[in-house]
């Protein structure tokens, strides 16, 4: 039986893009795409995820990439612009089992501990849950084990009576290796019909 249900947020209900800032300020698709692919990477954006502070890894670029400068300077002092705004249906859904009572609700995010304040207040449904864990804070990240256990451990979780809900394959398959049940999460209505065989009243 699933007693708990945990929800990663980026991409999952709350939409984050950095193409929102960049398409205006790299407006060459294949600029913007070098941009990404070499200057501001994935794996330099998750290191802010697991508790780099911003400033230093800005600085980091700066010095690598000094011709690219304002750019790499934007990501974060633009980084509020890059928020979408939530992904309704999935926040309904939440709603609908917040309101149910029939199950605890946590979250675990990859978010710098800088910037997740902004968050907080921006969207009233993140107070929704029992708790949250948020990797810049513990200085790891997901699909890491730690950042797992931390959460079960913090909250009480009983791991194969929980289910874990992200939109990166990776990090459902790394709460899987811990012992929680994973769902890789491809749209709200696909997830509406898994929580339904969980037996989740949605």
């Amino acid at each position: 039986m699933i007693s708990t249900i945990i929800f990663d947020l980026g991409g999952v209900l709350i939409d984050w893009n950095p193409e929102y800032v960049f398409r205006d300020l790299i407006p060459d698709a294949e600029r913007r795409r070098f941009f990404f692919e070499n200057i501001c990477t994935h794996d330099w954006n998750v290191e802010q995820d697991a508790g780099r502070l911003l400033a230093d890894a800005t600085a980091l670029l700066v010095a690598e990439h000094p011709d690219w400068e304002p750019e790499i300077r934007a990501y974060y002092d633009r980084w509020e612009d890059m928020l979408g705004g939530p992904i309704s249906e999935t926040v309904d859904l939440l709603r609908e089992i917040r309101d149910s009572g029939d199950h605890r609700l946590l979250a675990l995010t990859n978010w710098s501990h800088e910037t997740f304040p902004v968050a907080l207040g921006r969207y009233e449904f993140l107070h929704w849950f029992e708790g949250i864990v948020v990797s810049g804070a513990e200085k790891t990240r997901k699909p890491f084990a730690d950042i797992y256990e931390i959460l079960l451990d913090r909250y009480g979780v009983i791991p194969e009576e929980a289910v874990f809900i992200d939109d990166s394959l990776k990090n459902v398959e790394g709460a899987e290796a811990v012992g929680i049940n994973g769902i890789h999460f491809q749209s709200p209505a696909a997830l509406r019909e898994i929580l339904r065989e969980w037996k989740v009243p949605v």
